[in-house]
């Protein structure tokens, strides 16, 4: 009776993971059940109804004081329940706008919408459980719970080419990354002889081996990087993109990152704080790198998947220059910057998936001529994501990138932030092309295109986005606040784990 008791609060700190398990198992259980023919548009719905009450739980949690479960393998904390509602919030998006994407059940393709549905849930039990995980393995065991997730995801399209060869791209591709981490972990623990996170920096002066200690972190920076899609682990991130379906890559671009952003936070100021002055200056590289390499490559796209999935590449650059900040105003900023990120991102997917169509019929950029004529809210939506992530004021982009490069000035990183802002006016000129294309009228004797049919659950999802990015933008309070006690949280830790000073630091040969 004692043990059912204090297992009680364990459960509670996990209580968002457990409602989406619940959801997606109860979501492959009736899918089964179903005859064939059955819609399973209904399963759709579900998934969403289980995301919210899993966002209602990880908001309940800021009630609980933070602490540790499971062994010290899970904690929560403002900083955990921060991207635990963010990835909740983009994967009930993610999940209208596929309830309108997929083709219907009576589709001469058989597009197995129930485990789609439950296969975006599982996911989402993945990413929020690394962003609370403290424990690497635990970390190991959520990043192939949500990668394995999107593998599946990225080749839904099985009937077009792209769609296999996107999926076995990114399992490959991932595979190896996934291996880089597992090895880093196994070579922290043998230098330290622990794998609890906010353990690993009080024994680091005590490591058997500084080699050790460095090629473990190299090895687990190489992981994370690689799912972040930073340069120079980027390449597989056009034709992923490309392949997979509108609403999934909606999902894999912001949900997946803001995970591995969260991982990549909690590494870097709990476990290695006392490297610091080396990787530092390794994050104004890769963002640097990110940024250059993105922009320019996206300049050359006509396809607008993969000129997104470029310039997705130098947002992670956007916001590797947060890192430079001061103390934890660097984690409050490059926090901020991935929920005003998520917000645009998944917006104009949105408007992507409804004028592309699920076979993506108009994939270039010059598809999209006169939209604005044939469908004036999706234009003017499209036209407003567009400025967003130009960074124009008032909208989330522009706030995401001034708290970005602000931070940067002030942690001295100057000539980071003056490269910041010369890649935001060339990546202006890349959107300015869609924005300017969208706005032209179509061409004359052009064939006259089907105006797009904006659907309930797909029209809920833009009003959603369109509000966050507006919101986020004019009135970023809220959510800048819920980020910097996000960042705070960082300072509660144990004492037991608590950095040691870096003149103290020796290492044991």
């Amino acid at each position: 009776m004692n043990s059912i008791s204090a297992a009680v609060p364990d459960i509670y700190r996990i209580l968002p993971e457990v409602v989406l398990t619940l959801t997606g198992v109860l979501i492959m259980l009736i899918d089964a059940a179903m005859p064939a023919a059955s819609s399973r548009r209904g399963l759709g719905w579900l998934g969403a109804f289980g995301v919210m009450a899993a966002l209602w739980a990880s908001l309940w949690q800021l009630s609980l004081p933070a602490g540790t479960a499971f062994y010290n393998t899970v904690q929560t904390d403002a900083f955990s329940v921060f991207f635990h509602v963010l990835i909740c919030g983009i994967v009930l998006v993610s999940l209208l706008i596929s309830l309108d994407a997929l083709p219907p059940d009576s589709s001469p393709v058989q597009h197995h919408r129930g485990e789609y549905f439950a296969l975006m849930v599982f996911g989402a039990v993945g990413m929020c459980l690394m962003t609370s995980a403290i424990e690497l393995l635990v970390v190991f065991i959520a990043l192939e719970i949500s990668s394995i997730s999107t593998y599946i995801l990225a080749g839904f399209r099985k009937h077009t080419g792209k769609g296999p060869e996107a999926a076995i791209k990114y399992f490959l591709l991932g595979s190896f990354a996934t291996g880089f981490l597992l090895y880093g972990v196994a070579l922290i623990f043998g230098a330290t002889g622990t794998t609890q996170i906010n353990q690993i920096a009080g024994l680091i002066p005590h490591a058997r081996s500084s080699s050790l200690v460095l090629a473990s972190f190299a090895l687990l920076m190489v992981g994370i990087l690689f799912k972040v899609s930073a340069a120079p682990f980027h390449v597989w991130t056009p034709d992923v993109y490309e392949g997979a379906p509108s609403p999934v890559v909606a999902l894999m671009s912001t949900a997946p990152k803001a995970a591995a952003f969260a991982l990549l936070i909690r590494l870097l100021y709990s476990s290695f704080p006392m490297l610091q002055p080396m990787w530092m200056p390794l994050m104004w590289i890769i963002a640097i790198l990110s940024m250059t390499v993105g922009n320019l490559a996206a300049l050359r796209q006509e396809n607008v998947k993969r000129m997104l999935a470029y310039s997705s590449i130098a947002h992670a650059g956007y916001l590797l220059a947060a890192f430079a900040g001061v103390g934890f105003t660097g984690i409050a900023a490059a926090s901020f910057y991935i929920a005003a990120y998520s917000a645009m991102q998944v917006g104009i997917f949105a408007v992507v998936t409804v004028v592309s169509g699920y076979n993506e019929d108009l994939p270039l950029i010059a598809d999209f001529r006169g939209l604005i004529y044939r469908a004036p809210v999706l234009g003017s939506v499209l036209i407003f994501f567009l400025a967003s992530l130009i960074g124009i004021p008032f909208t989330a982009g522009f706030f995401g990138k001034f708290y970005s490069f602000s931070t940067a000035l002030q942690g001295g990183a100057v000539w980071l932030g003056l490269i910041g802002l010369l890649n935001s006016g060339l990546a202006a000129a890349y959107y300015l092309k869609l924005a300017v294309t969208v706005a032209q009228p179509p061409a004359a004797g052009a064939q006259k295109l089907v105006t797009p049919r904006l659907g309930l659950a797909v029209g809920t999802a833009l009003v959603f986005t369109a509000i966050a990015t507006l919101i986020l933008g004019i009135h970023p309070q809220h959510i800048l606040g819920a980020a910097q006690a996000g960042a705070a949280s960082f300072s509660k830790a144990p004492a037991s784990a608590n950095p040691p000073a870096a003149e103290n630091v020796r290492w044991v040969r």
